[in-house]
């Protein structure tokens, strides 16, 4: 298996295939997305045997701009932002050979499709650093895989000066449920800036497809007009609606995230995997041999996320619960 056969994590398909001898059930920690998920409502008769009406849309857009405190008019759902990761260079349209800068490591994807549409791409670990030589910069706030943050003045500051100049600033918020002090929603709407909120990985419902795109009247009319008029099932608009109104349970899982990140840094330092960054999500490792500890994991049951480009870097999710998080600290222990 190579290891970009897993893609972005989750694939326990292909470990099943690749390992299958491993004992079952597997313990998937190979994403960042919450083990705990939001205890949605069974889906309404009408959201499955109707089209997504415009008056769920809006229900949704209005509880998402509370819950970001964004702008309403500045918000449109959409179908995961993955899928907005990918046409953002169709959208925006950017000259051929246009320098966009892109934190590295982080999200694959960005530097994937900016390249793919013909610019250069440019991957520092400190994008900020080239406003002056670049035109259109692409960070994760906070970044994924290692955790890092930038601070909303400063990133202010870089939307500021790259809208001078026609140019963007577009920040992938995607776990910024984990920290909401971060995020520059409350500016959405401002020039040269394009947020991209998840809802999948906090409130552990990724097979729902369901994100935000905050960014410019324009810029929403655009991609509205690509996307068509039911681009978000009806069941992920109420489900959307429900969960973002619900800050009782946001607050509680942000502690409970935040406990049980305690829990398993115990386990990894325990194991002698030195914490170097994370998210309460997630942490990122620094191991000797990362793919070699990456195999005896598979053959225990466990996957986890192991990178091309760092061949002592792992990612580890959160175990969902006493047994699963015993499984990982003896397979730590046997490596």
């Amino acid at each position: 298996m190579r290891m970009d056969e897993c893609g972005h994590g989750g694939a326990l398909d292909l470990m099943r295939a690749r390992f299958p001898q491993a004992p079952e059930p597997w313990v998937d920690l190979s994403t960042g997305i919450n083990p705990w998920p939001y205890p949605l409502d069974s889906p309404q008769p009408e959201t499955l045997q109707r089209l997504p009406t415009a008056t769920a849309m809006a229900a949704c857009r209005d509880v998402m701009a509370e819950t970001f405190g964004a702008p309403a008019e500045c918000i449109l759902p959409i179908p995961g932002s993955e899928l907005l990761i990918r046409l953002l260079p169709t959208l925006l349209r950017p000259r051929r050979g246009t320098r966009v800068a892109i934190t590295r490591p982080t999200f694959a994807d960005h530097a994937e499709v900016w390249r793919a549409s013909g610019c250069q791409v440019i991957e520092t670990s400190d994008p900020l650093n080239v406003l002056a030589s670049t035109d259109l910069v692409v960070l994760c706030n906070p970044n994924n895989p290692d955790g890092r943050v930038w601070n909303p003045g400063r990133l202010e500051a870089a939307r500021t000066a790259l809208a001078a100049k026609g140019g963007w600033l577009v920040v992938d918020e995607a776990y910024a449920d984990v920290r909401p002090d971060l995020s520059l929603a409350a500016g959405g709407g401002r020039a040269g800036l394009i947020i991209l909120r998840s809802f999948g990985k906090f409130f552990g419902l990724p097979g729902l497809r369901l994100g935000a795109l905050i960014a410019p009247r324009e810029t929403l009319e655009t991609v509205r007009q690509c996307l068509g008029v039911w681009s978000v099932s009806g069941p992920a608009l109420a489900a959307g609606a429900q969960a973002y109104r619900d800050s009782g349970w946001q607050q509680e899982t942000r502690h409970r995230l935040a406990t049980a990140r305690v829990r398993l840094d115990a386990v990894l330092n325990a194991a002698s995997l030195r914490v170097v960054g994370g998210v309460d999500l997630f942490r990122f490792v620094e191991v000797d041999d990362a793919n070699s500890i990456w195999h005896r994991l598979a053959g225990c049951g466990i996957s986890v996320r192991r990178f091309d480009w760092g061949r002592n870097r792992l990612r580890i999710g959160l175990p969902p619960d006493t047994d699963a998080e015993a499984r990982l600290a003896q397979a730590l222990l046997a490596c």
